[in-house]
């Protein structure tokens, strides 16, 4: 069982709200859901207190989101990505010496496809992280990206009961889950409004859900309410 699933839907929504730390489209086709495989040369300690990694499409195939989980106030950054023979290379690096609160949250990063990943052929995916180096695959697109992001929001399934959405907007004022509601179908995410203020950049926000019904067969959409992000986005995976 990971991690995510010991959460309640209560707890998992207020580790997001402490996620402003992991800010970093249009969805993508259909995908395998990625699936995590631990390097089995050596099991070094574990660093900067990541204890699970995931990684999902997004924005169609532009970028990834690489999930792991651990402290709420101690993620850790995006380091080095590099184009590698199987696909991508990540290097996580440290948040710094501090001290970090006793929680067990997810915390989401982007990261860029880098420039000539075949992203319609299976991509494997290295996580570096300290002495530790895990390995994820994502499965084909059907379709590589074309052009830049027109900056919509997208989403995919980590796990079977995990939604990582992807938005755009300040970087300074990410979005904050009041509520997922599960339906057959999709689920409905409220969000708080924002009432303070906020940079004037175009920065990728990562948003993990906890979806108390978990994945469903057949399409899936979230209904987004509030928070300036009003609208439909289909999740792939």
């Amino acid at each position: 069982m990971r991690p995510l699933r010991a959460f309640s839907a209560v707890a998992a929504l207020a580790a997001v709200a402490l996620l402003a730390a992991a800010c970093a489209g249009t969805p993508g086709s259909d995908v395998p859901t990625s699936s995590r495989t631990p390097n089995e040369v050596s099991t070094p300690p574990i660093a900067d207190g990541v204890s699970e990694v995931e990684v999902a499409w997004l924005d169609g195939g532009r970028a990834i989101a690489v999930l792991t989980w651990g402290s709420s106030s101690c993620a850790p950054t995006l380091g080095d990505v590099a184009k590698i023979d199987k696909g991508i290379r990540v290097t996580l690096a440290a948040s710094g010496e501090k001290a970090c609160t006793d929680d067990l949250a997810p915390r989401a990063l982007t990261v860029p496809v880098p420039e000539g990943v075949d992203v319609t052929a299976d991509v494997e995916v290295e996580i570096v992280h300290g002495r530790r180096t895990d390995t994820a695959d994502l499965g084909a697109l059907a379709a590589a990206p074309q052009g830049q992001t027109d900056y919509q929001p997208s989403a995919s399934w980590f796990d079977d009961d995990g939604i990582v959405l992807l938005t755009w907007g300040s970087g300074s004022c990410p979005p904050i889950v009041d509520d997922v509601q599960a339906a057959d179908a999709g689920a409905t995410v409220t969000f708080q409004d924002i009432d303070r203020p906020c940079t004037m950049d175009m920065a990728p926000r990562l948003t993990p859900l906890a979806v108390p019904e978990g994945r469903a067969d057949g399409p899936f959409e979230l209904t987004l309410v509030g928070g300036g992000l009003d609208g439909k986005v289909a999740v792939v995976g």
